[in-house]
């Protein structure tokens, strides 16, 4: 087992405290490798220090950081961004996640949680029916799945 591979067993493990001081050693060692980066910003987002995940998000993303890995990095930098009320980065990097991996359909939701926080309810709330109606596995979800996709972009349509 490699050192990056314990310290994610660590997070994984509920000792991220721990995870963290293997990563950090790790990056003494490789301080421009991507993946050692992703595994800090991502420890730091657990313990609940989003501001510092920041740059290590933002240096895996910009080193280089390959597939899956990159998918999941663009995820979290843009919700941890709109954690930290930086709505316009956060709808940047969203947008640049739903280009690059369209089939990635959490992206979608983390976007409609920023689109909302600017204001834009109607779009938020289109992406959000979409999603439960194209995604659900809730029986009853499903019987009215065609009326919530439909009805998902026009909430504020009334009908004569």
């Amino acid at each position: 087992m490699t050192t990056i591979q314990k310290a994610i067993e660590l997070r994984t493990g509920g000792k991220p405290e721990e995870a963290k001081e293997v990563l950090l050693g790790l990056l003494v060692q490789s301080p421009d490798d991507p993946e050692i980066h992703y595994q800090l910003a991502w420890v730091h987002d657990l313990m609940g220090l989003e501001s510092d995940a920041v740059p290590y998000y933002e240096k895996a993303i910009s080193s280089g950081l390959k597939d899956p890995e990159r998918c999941g990095a663009l995820l979290g930098l843009g919700s941890t961004y709109r954690t930290l009320g930086m709505y316009d980065k956060s709808k940047g990097i969203l947008e640049q996640g739903l280009q690059e991996y369209p089939e990635a359909r959490e992206f979608n939701v983390f976007y409609a949680m920023t689109l909302y926080n600017v204001g834009q309810y109607d779009k938020a709330m289109a992406l959000l029916l979409k999603e439960v109606g194209e995604t659900s596995n809730d029986e009853g979800i499903n019987s009215y799945q065609k009326a919530i996709t439909f009805y998902s972009d026009k909430l504020d349509q009334i009908w004569k």
